[in-house]
């Protein structure tokens, strides 16, 4: 495995052990020294399920908060996370998903009352490296403060809709995700690990 670079390596712009010449990309808060560039990459991204329970007649019932999609580009018209975003740099999985929670929802998650859920990695079949995730799923179900639409140019709509009877559409990839929890039921296990958008796809 291959060291930080060396000062006179950074002058030079170049990579240990990499032939002369080679260019290496500029430091970007000093999280990427370019030295990676020849290898697959992937991106993180968190999401936040906020989960809570209601008396339907008398009949307790599981309920998720989504977002309706619009403005971003991507899956526009499809509910979602209410609260998910990419990982910054410098900045735990963790943290991401308290901050997207903050940002989104105007809401605070303590890190402690985040219960990871499942993991998915996801991509494009052919696809570049670029366009292969690492989603991290989280639920909570404390919270300080009343969820909110607070980024009104990326989301039309915040809603409560019961785990049992989710909208259409839901974007897929997270509906694997809502499904898994449904059938899992309270206390119930979701698989760890999933898998989407692979050929062949062998994921649970």
């Amino acid at each position: 495995m291959s060291g930080p670079l060396s000062e006179p390596e950074r002058e030079a712009g170049r990579a240990p052990g990499r032939e002369p010449g080679r260019a290496v990309g500029p430091l970007r808060g000093g999280w990427d020294d370019g030295s990676a560039d020849h290898r697959f990459r992937v991106v993180p991204a968190a999401y936040v399920y906020l989960r809570r329970v209601v008396d339907d007649g008398g009949r307790a019932r599981e309920e998720v908060l989504l977002q309706l999609r619009q403005g971003t580009g991507f899956m526009d018209g499809h509910w979602a996370a209410a609260a998910a975003g990419h990982v910054e740099p410098g900045e735990s999985v963790v943290a991401a998903a308290v901050r997207e929670a903050r940002e989104e929802l105007d809401v605070v998650v303590a890190p402690g009352d985040l219960v990871p859920v499942t993991v998915m990695h996801r991509g494009q079949p052919g696809g570049p490296a670029l366009e292969q995730r690492v989603d991290v799923f989280f639920a909570a179900t404390r919270w300080d403060g009343t969820p909110r639409l607070a980024e009104a140019a990326k989301a039309a709509a915040v809603r409560w809709f019961p785990l049992d009877a989710l909208p259409d559409p839901v974007v897929p990839h997270e509906r694997r995700v809502l499904e898994a929890l449904r059938a899992a039921g309270p206390g119930g296990d979701v698989p760890r690990l999933l898998t989407d958008g692979f050929v062949p796809d062998a994921g649970a």
